[in-house]
């Protein structure tokens, strides 16, 4: 029994250990790409360590000045998307989940209805009506096109987060003399911090990695995706590899600032019975 025990959890470990490494690995190349050597990788048989360190191609980039405007953009339109998300989605979303349930699932089916439309489709008319408000290639534009598909799905995660909260919170703070909106923030908002985290994190990594809106609606000052795309036309790989390991800097840390929200048994204790 106890060598079964121990086979189970061996084969856990190394189908843990196996898929890990499928996830790193490529992230690995990336930043490998960026430090070596150009006979190192444009070669027949590549080597998967790096034995010649260069930080020429991070030079090249720092150097050329095409670097802060779009990472400026880039971050400015996520972090105003995610912020602007949860101010609208957070109030809107405990309203529904406490409405009965055909008036809750008719909001959810509406809400998915939105995200039929490719984004290809709606991302043309969306750049001439910006073109005609002057919003074309400014940042609040970008912003309002990431808010027309992130909205949605932001409810959708916080819909049903907050329809986990247990109603009896919010009865014991009327019972203190709460009102509703200070239920709302004092007590509901601080219990569903782990969702709205998580919504919030998916918003903000949708929208540092948009390529189409940005395509359409950015001209002068290219966001990190599109610039990745212009080395990508070049044939600059290794440029590229520098820039989208950049990419992925802001999103590890994000993740490290959201991840002290993301536990499990989040509502243990919350209802005393």
């Amino acid at each position: 029994m106890a060598s079964k025990s121990w086979v189970s959890r061996a084969g856990l470990y190394a189908a843990v250990i196996f898929i890990s490494f499928l996830m790193i690995a490529p992230v690995y190349i990336l930043v490998k790409i960026s430090f070596s050597q150009p006979g190192e990788v444009l070669t027949q048989h590549p080597t998967f360590l790096i034995h010649e360190v260069t930080f020429k191609h991070w030079k090249q980039i720092f150097e050329s000045g095409n670097l802060w405007p779009p990472l400026r953009k880039s971050f400015t339109v996520a972090s105003l998307t995610m912020i602007i998300a949860i101010l609208i989605v957070a109030p809107a979303s405990y309203a529904i989940s406490r409405m009965g349930t055909k008036a809750k699932y008719g909001y959810i089916l509406t809400l998915f209805f939105t995200k039929m439309f490719p984004i290809v489709g709606i991302a043309l008319p969306i750049s001439v009506t910006f073109l005609k408000w002057n919003l074309l290639d400014t940042d609040i534009g970008l912003v309002l096109a990431h808010l027309i598909g992130q909205l949605p799905f932001m409810a959708w995660i916080l819909v049903a987060n907050f329809s986990s909260i247990p109603i009896e919170l919010e009865e014991a703070a009327y019972v203190d003399g709460a009102t509703r909106m200070q239920a709302l923030i004092r007590i509901i908002l601080p219990v569903a911090m782990q969702g709205i985290a998580v919504a919030a994190l998916y918003v903000w990594l949708n929208s540092w990695n948009d390529f189409t809106y940005a395509l359409y609606l950015s001209l002068s000052t290219k966001t990190m995706p599109l610039q990745i795309y212009y080395y990508v036309e070049r044939g600059g790989f290794f440029q590229q590899a520098a820039y989208a390991t950049i990419l992925a800097i802001p999103v590890f840390i994000i993740t490290f600032i959201f991840q002290r929200y993301l536990k499990s048994d989040y509502l243990g204790g919350a209802v005393k019975g």
